[in-house]
Formats: C-alpha cells, sequence, structure tokens
C-alpha cells in the first residue's frame, strides 16, 4: 500500500520528475563524453599538439575537477529530490508508516532513479560522442586517429563512479527521513541565512579574492616559465579567488542595492533582493563553481574555434600559389573550371641538358607572386604576398632569381640548386631542343573553400603524370593537409570538452535554482493573495535568476579572456575572431537562462491569479 502510494506522488509529480531524470541523463552523458577522451591514451597521443604524456596530465587534472563539479551538481539533484518528496514522507510516517519502512522506500527511489539515469544517460552518451565527432569532422573537414564513442574502460568508470555516488546520496536521503521530525518534513521551507556584512571581513575577502585570482592569471600567462605547474596553480588560485571575490561582492552590492530605498522599493525590487540574501552562502559557493565551468566551456569553444582559424592563416605560408598544374587532360581542365580563380598564369619551358629553361620574357611580363616575410623581431611574422618587379629577374642574386627552382621546377620542388633553372631569351628559348611544356600557376579567392576540389586536381594530375610525384607531394595543399591533419585533434577536443561543459554548467545552475523553488512557493503564494499581479511576479523571477546567470557569467568571461594566454605558444593569435565564439556560446547560455526561469515560474507562481 505505501508503495502505491509512494509512487502515485510520483506520479502527481511526473513533470519535476522528468527534469530531475533528464538532468541526471545530462551529467552522466558529461561526463561520458570527457572521459571518453581522458581515458582514451591513443586518441590524446595521436591528435595533440603536445606530448602524449603532457596531454594525460592535462586530462587528469580535468577529470578531477569534472568529478568534484559531478559530485556537487549531484548534491544539487539531490537536493531537488528532497524537497519534492520531503511532505509525501513527512504526511506517510504522520499516518503512522514505519521509519524502516520508509527508509528503504527513499533508499530504492534514490538509486534506482540515479542508475537508470546512468544507464540512459551513458547510452545517449555514447550516441552524443559519435554525433559530435561525425558532425565536427563533415563540417570542419577534420581528420581524427583512434577516436572510439564507445569506450568499455570510460563506460565502467562512468557507471562505478555514479554508483558509488548513488549509493552515498541513497544511503543519505534514508538517514535525513529517519533523523528528521515529522513536523520538520511537513514544514520544510528552508531559513534563510542571515549574513552580517561585516565590511572589513568583505574587504579582506574582496583583496584575497582578487590577490587570489591575479596569481591565477598570472601563472596562466607564464606557462613557459612554470611549465605544467601553471595549470593546477591557475586552477587552485581561480577557483578560490572565484569565491572570495562572489562572497565578498555578492553580499556587498544586495546590502548596498536593499539601502538605496528608492530602488529597493520600486515595484518587487525588494522582494527580489530578500530572495537573492536567501541562502546567500549556498549561492557564493555555486556561482564560483559556474564561473569556473563557464571559463572551461566558452574557453574551449574558443580555443576549438581558434585553431581552426588558424589552419586558414597557416595555409598561407604554404605558398603564393594555391595550385600548379603539372599537367592537364579533359578532366582536369573540367575541375579548374570549377575553381573560383583569382588569377591563372602559363608559362613555357623546356628540359634540355638536366636543366630546367624558362622564357625571360614572359617572366617580366608576368612576373611572379611570392611570400614576403617581415623583419625577424616584427610582431606579426606572417607572410604577406607580393610581386616581383621586371627587374628582379635580371639580378642575379636577387631573391626572385634564387628562388625560381621552388616555384617552377618541375623534377623536385624541394630542389634549391638554382642554376638548374635558366631564364633565357626568345631566341635562345627556340633554339633549344625538347619538347615545350607548360606549367599553369592559379591563385583562388579562398583557399579553404576550394581546397577539396584541389586535392581532387592533384590526385588526378597524380594519377595522369607520376613523374611529378615529389612536386605534387610538397604543393601548398599537402602542407595544408599537415596543417589540418595537426590541428583536427586540438579543434575536435575544443568543441568536444565546450559541449561538454555547457550542458554540466546548464544543469548545475538550473538544479541548484530549482532546489530552492519548493521553498519559495509560499512566499510567491502570499504575494499573489496580497494581489501582485502574476506579470511582476514573473518579472521578479526573471531578475532574481538573471542575476544568478550574469553574474558567473560575466566572471566565467574574464577567466577566458587571460586564459586564453596559456595557448599563446599553440595558436598565432588566440584572440583571433573572439567575438564569435562569445556570441554563440553567449546566446546558448541565454537559452538555457529562459528554459531554467520558466520551469521556476512553473512551480512557484500560482496558477491562480488573484487580483484586487
Amino acid at each position: 500500500m505505501l508503495s502505491k502510494l509512494a509512487f502515485a506522488g510520483i506520479k502527481s509529480r511526473l513533470k519535476d520528475y522528468l527534469v530531475l531524470f533528464s538532468g541526471l541523463i545530462v551529467s552522466a552523458a558529461t561526463f561520458y563524453m570527457f572521459m571518453a577522451l581522458a581515458t582514451n591514451r591513443d586518441f590524446l597521443g595521436k591528435n595533440s599538439m603536445i606530448s602524449s604524456g603532457n596531454t594525460v596530465i592535462v586530462f587528469v587534472f580535468g577529470a578531477i575537477l569534472l568529478a568534484i563539479i559531478t559530485l556537487v551538481y549531484l548534491i544539487y539533484a539531490n537536493s531537488f529530490l528532497l524537497n519534492m518528496r520531503q511532505r509525501d514522507y513527512g504526511m506517510f510516517m504522520m499516518l503512522g508508516a514505519k521509519t524502516g519502512k520508509i527508509a528503504r522506500l527513499v533508499f530504492i527511489e534514490t538509486f534506482s532513479l540515479g542508475m537508470i539515469a546512468t544507464i540512459v544517460g551513458s547510452v545517449i552518451g555514447v550516441g552524443l560522442s559519435q554525433v559530435v565527432a561525425q558532425l565536427l569532422v563533415n563540417q570542419m573537414g577534420l581528420t581524427l586517429h583512434h577516436f572510439n564513442a564507445f569506450y568499455i574502460p570510460t563506460l565502467l568508470i562512468t557507471l562505478i563512479f555514479f554508483g558509488v555516488m548513488f549509493i552515498f546520496a541513497a544511503l543519505w536521503n534514508s538517514r535525513k527521513f529517519v533523523k528528521t521530525p515529522v513536523l520538520k518534513l511537513l514544514h520544510y521551507a528552508s531559513q534563510p541565512n542571515r549574513v552580517a556584512a561585516k565590511p572589513m571581513v568583505l574587504i579582506l575577502e574582496a583583496i584575497l579574492g582578487l590577490t587570489l585570482l591575479a596569481t591565477g592569471y598570472w601563472a596562466m600567462a607564464h606557462l613557459m616559465l612554470l611549465n605544467l605547474m601553471a595549470i593546477p596553480i591557475a586552477l587552485v588560485t581561480i577557483v578560490l579567488g572565484s569565491y572570495f571575490t562572489f562572497n565578498a561582492t555578492f553580499i556587498w552590492v544586495i546590502h548596498f542595492l536593499k539601502r538605496r530605498q528608492k530602488f529597493a522599493m520600486k515595484g518587487l525590487n525588494n522582494f527580489t533582493l530578500s530572495q537573492l540574501s536567501f541562502r546567500l552562502r549556498d549561492y557564493t559557493r555555486m556561482l564560483a563553481m559556474i564561473s569556473i565551468l563557464f571559463a572551461l566551456a566558452l574557453g574551449a569553444i574558443t580555443v576549438g574555434l581558434g585553431f581552426k582559424n588558424d589552419i586558414g592563416t597557416m595555409a598561407k605560408i604554404g605558398g603564393a600559389y594555391d595550385l600548379t598544374v603539372y599537367t592537364k587532360n579533359a578532366a582536369i581542365e573540367k575541375k579548374i573550371d570549377q575553381l573560383d580563380v583569382k588569377s591563372s598564369t602559363t608559362y613555357d619551358y623546356k628540359v634540355a641538358g638536366g636543366a630546367i629553361y624558362y622564357q625571360l620574357d614572359q617572366l617580366q611580363k608576368q612576373p611572379l607572386y611570392r611570400l614576403h616575410y617581415p623583419k625577424q623581431n616584427a610582431a606579426n611574422f606572417l607572410p604577406t604576398i607580393k610581386r616581383d618587379q621586371a627587374s628582379d629577374y635580371l639580378k642575379k642574386d636577387s631573391v626572385a632569381t634564387v628562388s625560381l627552382t621552388q616555384v617552377l621546377g618541375v623534377d623536385t620542388a624541394t630542389a634549391t640548386d638554382s642554376t638548374a633553372l635558366h631564364l633565357v631569351s626568345d631566341s635562345r628559348f627556340q633554339a633549344l631542343s625538347g619538347k615545350t611544356g607548360q606549367l599553369t600557376l592559379i591563385r583562388v579567392r579562398d583557399f579553404q573553400d576550394a581546397a577539396k576540389l584541389i586535392g581532387e586536381i592533384q590526385d588526378a594530375q597524380l594519377k595522369a603524370a607520376p613523374q611529378y610525384k615529389d612536386c605534387l607531394m610538397n604543393s601548398k595543399y599537402t602542407y595544408f593537409m599537415n596543417v589540418n591533419s595537426l590541428y583536427s585533434g586540438m579543434i575536435f577536443m575544443g568543441f568536444f570538452l565546450g559541449i561538454s561543459f555547457l550542458a554540466m554548467l546548464a544543469s548545475c545552475l538550473m538544479f541548484k535554482i530549482l532546489s530552492g523553488a519548493y521553498s519559495d512557493i509560499r512566499r510567491y503564494d502570499m504575494l499573489n493573495k496580497m494581489g501582485v499581479r502574476g506579470r511582476a511576479l514573473k518579472g521578479s523571477v526573471s531578475k532574481e535568476i538573471g542575476v544568478l546567470y550574469a553574474l558567473p557569467g560575466l566572471l566565467g568571461i574574464i577567466h577566458v579572456l587571460f586564459g586564453l594566454q596559456l595557448f599563446k605558444a599553440l595558436m598565432i593569435d588566440p584572440y583571433n575572431g573572439i567575438w564569435i565564439p562569445f556570441t554563440i556560446f553567449i546566446v546558448l547560455y541565454g537559452i538555457y537562462y529562459c528554459l531554467t526561469a520558466w520551469l521556476y515560474r512553473g512551480i512557484v507562481i500560482p496558477k491562480v491569479e488573484i487580483k484586487k
């Protein structure tokens, strides 16, 4: 009978259970997705720009941090479950149900819900890992080695970790229901955590928080000096610094606004500020953790997109010309016609006596484009494309003359002996024996967009004229593919981890906020009975939750701006195009805010509005 009543209670709150269940699924799926990378040493070794050992160490720190965050999240989710069921089980105990029976029901409900969510989440994690990997590979043209979406060690770690956590949660819940007096269960509304705002304590906390944050930011900016020690130093100092900064500023701002009568007495502002004061210490701990998660998610996506941008930038170093055509047939010419060509130049040549001969007059009429590198100490080391002067080819030791073989060589593109290539007059060229060949140099408007088609043209040339293999293997396209292969792993890990941390971030913040919703029902009901309009109540909810979302978001953005210093040694410009990932992430973050506010309003705002 008691089991039927408990099940009926679950059915009556099915919507809330679905929210909890989906959150636990997201948590398990996120944990699996991260560990699918962290436990796969072969993948980390083959797809990272730093050594396998160092990559594993970085991911070990990440795994520890994720485990702590997951533990905190499970505490919030468990609190949400307790708040839903306290009144129901308190009612059963008041009606004479034995505490042992209640404890057993609570244990079974908590553990069953958790493990079912873990299994479903792990399955979804496998599917999401495969889908995300496939999308990134297809949409970005990435190349991955040794990535397995279904990885048995990861599955076992996920099941064991969550299994242990839910056993402890079930035991804790059972003990809490047994030890807590019935009247307290029936009237479970939390008491506010009254925090005396001592100015000196707040000032000391603010100074300590800023000092710790500055230390963490300094460590990230001096990776070359501290080596891998920069990561644990930054991790500890930034986490603690975030907490103390929030604890000092959050309390001070709320008390400051409450003292401003003009602001506090406008609409429901005073009520909203009081809501934020409620359980203040819990909020500061949560906000500090969310700011770290926000920084990890946004930082990972920013770095991933940064490496993606670097591929295009690095491709420019591969040469001034995007495609060199050594041989032609109908199929090759058809593909060339599909290119968005910026410039195309054809030169006649002859091979005689082991040397290559070009007509000087042709080069002077159509000088070559070449990469021009800035001075050695220049801040920007990337080359620009400049065109030779016609007079450059008359100077024996000019850069234009010495480097001709690299562009116009037809035996091997790696040749550096400029004496193997000669510029001669038209009359001498005509007098040379041998067949006249043609070499076409093409520049396109967007190399990355045309890369696939250029690759097909290169393969067609290799098939039609294998003797040009050495030249083709040293082409700009080959260089681009090597860079793409090198960067693909880093891009994939950035986007993959960013998506994972974003899901965990949203779940943590959502359930921390929703876990306090049931204790707020009476407050909003009282305001409704006093005649406060539903629109004003919704506005109060939106402001309260908006503050809780905005504060960690702002600090998280600051963390990212300093944290990108870690990648200066690996990226050309970590801050290039930074507005793109920031905009994408803030939009997604805003969607989670809207969802949380909608769910919260559905719990606390009365369905029937009482008008004045």
